[in-house]
């Protein structure tokens, strides 16, 4: 697999994707995570903190990973976007270190906070040009699954399972 960096604003494809998924809820699968760490605030001047504030704070990290996959057919291609917020000294109980991962869902990716990336993972060159298309699509704010067409297929098959 080939890592590609995708240009694209990570806003504008969350918005895209919670949009695509209310009209057609199993076109894509995706997973996300956050991570949350802490460490001792280190000395640094320009911090102007002394030895008992720098004991009662804590350095947060925070790193969010939303993964999307095509729902049946990822076709060697996933796309990432990965948000990391340096939220700052914080007040915290407790002892510094990691806190479990929670998974987490697109509205909080939502949030406009951090440096967020995008890129995808291509097995081929296929699947660059099905990366490429589904970033035309979003970026021209196009929903195929909201196509008559593509509408009536899933009230099909949303009959097909009740019936089943």
């Amino acid at each position: 697999m080939q890592t590609i960096p995708i240009e694209i604003d990570p806003g504008q494809l969350v918005h895209w994707l919670e949009v695509e998924c209310a009209i057609a809820p199993s076109s894509f699968k995706i997973t996300g995570s956050r991570l949350t760490s802490t460490a001792d605030i280190p000395i640094r001047r320009e911090l102007h903190l002394g030895d008992s504030e720098r004991e009662d704070l804590s350095e947060v990290d925070s790193i969010g990973t939303l993964e999307i996959t095509p729902a049946y057919d990822s076709g060697g291609r996933k796309m990432t976007v990965i948000v990391e917020d340096e939220v700052g000294p914080r007040l915290l109980d407790g002892s510094a270190g990691d806190w479990p991962e929670q998974a987490i869902d697109l509205g909080t990716f939502r949030s406009g906070r951090g440096t967020a990336n995008v890129f995808a993972e291509v097995q081929d060159a296929a699947a660059v040009d099905r990366v490429q298309q589904l970033i035309s699509t979003i970026e021209a704010d196009r929903h195929p699954s909201s196509t008559p067409l593509a509408r009536g297929a899933a009230k099909q098959k949303k009959k097909m399972k009740m019936s089943s």
